[in-house]
């Protein structure tokens, strides 16, 4: 099924070498607080490469470009409200929960936070909160298995539907063998490469396409050729429109896998 050239081998390292680190953090896994939240011990690093990896991986290198690329360039303005509301959410939210959670009976997800930081007796508050989260986080991991699906089916030719068997497998193993510090190691690592390539990438098309002005007129044509404008942020849009597309950053202050981050930092 995989023909060993170059992208299979280094692929397959990555794959293995993301199970192999959650048997690492299984030796540093003792107690249910390890498992959960990695004993509330990340690092800074850790910790924020693991919070930008986890909620930006699939939409910020696939799902972006594709908005971009089917509107325009106006669809920018989704990064710009993301950036400003992970700064605000970091600003505001991240050392509070911190110290309130661990002050708060020790509580190692956000409904038992909720049940006891403000007093619910009837755990109404732990149940509803936790319906919620299981949800709608459930509709957001599979959007994430899918850009992993779509990664297997495009690289190796795999059917779509046993790619997403495959993605989720790899996913599930380290998870499962080595809970949350493992998903924020791997996290991180994959951090690191998605920075590689965010910044390697426009470089290596500059030098392709021969300098600024160059790509510039490629970018335009291509543009052209869809009928879209991919140089202009305010084209084909309203001040209403803006706001919308901005009001994405709004969605850090309650995505869970994010302010889980802020509640195992050290």
């Amino acid at each position: 099924m995989f023909g060993f050239d170059p992208t299979t081998t280094t692929f397959l390292i990555y794959i293995f070498g993301m199970i192999a680190i959650g048997f690492v953090a299984y030796r540093f896994t003792h107690n249910l607080s390890d498992y959960i939240l990695g004993g509330r011990r990340l690092g800074a690093f850790v910790t924020g490469l693991s919070a930008g990896a986890s909620d930006m991986s699939g939409w910020l290198l696939m799902g972006l470009p594709g908005a971009v690329y089917a509107a325009g360039l106006v669809e920018g303005w989704i990064a710009i409200g993301l950036t400003v509301g992970a700064y605000l959410n970091w600003l505001f939210v991240a050392g509070r929960l911190r110290i309130h959670t661990e002050f708060n009976a020790n509580a190692l997800t956000l409904p038992d936070y909720f049940h006891h930081r403000f007093g619910d007796k009837s755990k109404i508050l732990k149940i509803v909160s936790a319906a919620i989260i299981l949800f709608f986080f459930a509709i957001y991991c599979a959007s994430g298995v899918v850009a992993g699906a779509r990664l297997f089916e495009n690289l190796f030719g795999v059917p779509y539907s046993t790619a997403l068997w495959y993605g989720a497998l790899a996913t599930i193993i380290y998870t499962f063998i080595g809970g949350f510090l493992a998903v924020s190691w791997t996290d991180t690592i994959q951090a690191t490469l998605m920075l590689f390539a965010l910044f390697l990438t426009p470089i290596f098309v500059l030098i392709q396409l021969g300098g600024f002005e160059q790509t510039h007129e490629v970018i335009v044509q291509a543009g052209n050729a869809v009928n879209k404008d991919f140089t202009d942020l305010f084209t084909g849009t309203t001040f209403i429109g803006l706001l919308s597309l901005s009001a994405w950053g709004l969605g850090y202050f309650g995505q869970p896998h994010i302010l889980a981050r802020f509640m195992a930092a050290d």
